[in-house]
């Protein structure tokens, strides 16, 4: 089975790839199974003595990555082989290559006729595209390991950002052109929506019809020894740059509205050995329990990548909501502009801050152990809300 995920990027595309692949991987199909990442900038064939057989991959090669092959050239390659393929198609890589409608056509039928397609979403539109004037400021997407993690957010942690209007709406209306992409080319077989699915993305994985025929489902659990939460948790908390979980356990006024003074950290961690000096108790106890399982999964998935059945290892979580409200110096406006978006483009649900971090709270506890505020009933109005950040 070909899995395809559709995706305007920031909306779990990467880890949802990656981790369909270990899960097919494990669960002994009746051909290999290798991930691709994206379709459209560059994949070769090559022989690869672990499956003693020529199979598709990525190269990083000069000449080899890039846009130097035509979608009729992608669609030779994809049939020329018998293993299965797990991959991703990004809109703004087919706006970026320019091909005529004529060669898209063809291009998405064969993928219609020979894969199963997931399309990846979000619902809370305002998230996505602070995640993508985030990646304005770092330049990378995603990171793939805790030593790039630093390099890569270092100077974010120590300065922050500001919010453009313009890159906002830029992406806000990206997101609506992919909608409108997805319904006019494609069959979709699932929807994976980031902000349900996150929440038990093993579930999701598990009942995905590509697993149909297996009548024993694998856990990453059975697989890895560690529930796949507790693993993914690991993998953010190693290099959790943040410090929220050790600040929310003394002051949770960092979940309330309004601007602080103390959004970022004095001085940045930049080692492993310096984030968990900076954790919670809590975490640091979790983190001392799970080290050992965690570690040794993380050889297991190493393993696969160098056998190139991974393009890369499994995406480690940039920020959580309050890390991002907190990274950004004009949140409150950044919010209002976004509900403009919404009232003028008739789509998207609006918000207020209050809400915003109300949401956010489920999401910290997925990956920090502390206690929940307590809220008032009185539902914020946004309109209201932004004629205060105007003043």
């Amino acid at each position: 089975m070909n899995v395809l995920i559709l995706t305007p990027d920031r909306v779990g595309s990467t880890l949802l790839q990656r981790l369909i692949t270990i899960y097919m991987q494990f669960h002994e199909f009746d051909q290999p199974v290798i991930n691709l990442h994206e379709l459209t900038n560059g994949i070769i064939k090559y022989y690869n003595p672990v499956f003693n057989a020529e199979v598709l991959g990525k190269s990083l090669e000069k000449g080899q990555y890039g846009y130097f092959q035509t979608l009729e050239e992608i669609t030779t390659l994809l049939a020329s082989v018998d293993h299965y393929k797990t991959s991703r198609l990004a809109l703004y890589h087919i706006r970026n290559r320019a091909d005529s409608m004529e060669q898209q056509v063809p291009f998405y039928q064969y993928l219609n006729d020979n894969f199963f397609i997931i399309s990846a979403r979000r619902q809370n539109l305002f998230e996505h595209a602070l995640s993508w004037c985030i990646v304005v400021k770092t330049k990378q997407l995603n990171v793939y390991s805790h030593e790039q993690k630093f390099a890569t957010l270092h100077e974010l942690y120590r300065h922050g950002i500001t919010v453009e209007r313009t890159n906002l709406w830029k992406y806000l209306d990206a997101y609506r052109d992919y909608l409108d992409w997805c319904d006019r080319h494609f069959h979709v077989n699932s929807y994976f929506e980031y902000d349900t699915h996150m929440k038990d993305l093993e579930k999701y994985i598990l009942n995905l019809d590509i697993f149909q025929n297996h009548v024993q489902k694998l856990t990453w659990n059975q697989m890895f020894d560690i529930e796949f939460q507790d693993w993914n948790r690991c993998h953010y908390l190693v290099s959790d740059m943040s410090g929220v979980g050790q600040r929310l356990e003394q002051d949770q006024t960092l979940l309330l509205p309004g601007p602080r003074s103390d959004s970022l950290l004095p001085t940045v961690p930049t080692s492993v050995r310096e984030v968990v000096a900076n954790l919670s108790s809590r975490d640091q106890v979790f983190l001392r329990d799970k080290a050992l399982t965690y570690k040794k999964s993380q050889r297991a998935i190493e393993e696969l990548v160098e056998n190139k059945v991974l393009t890369s290892n499994v995406p480690i979580k940039l920020q959580t909501m309050l890390e991002k409200k907190l990274l950004t110096q004009n949140f409150a406006q950044a919010v209002c502009w976004y509900n403009e978006w919404v009232e003028s483009r008739g789509i998207g649900e609006p918000y207020t801050e209050q809400q915003l971090l109300e949401h956010s709270e489920k999401e910290i506890q997925q990956f920090h152990d502390v206690p929940l505020l307590k809220h008032t009933t009185q539902t914020p109005d946004p309109a209201e809300d932004c004629s205060h950040a105007a003043e």
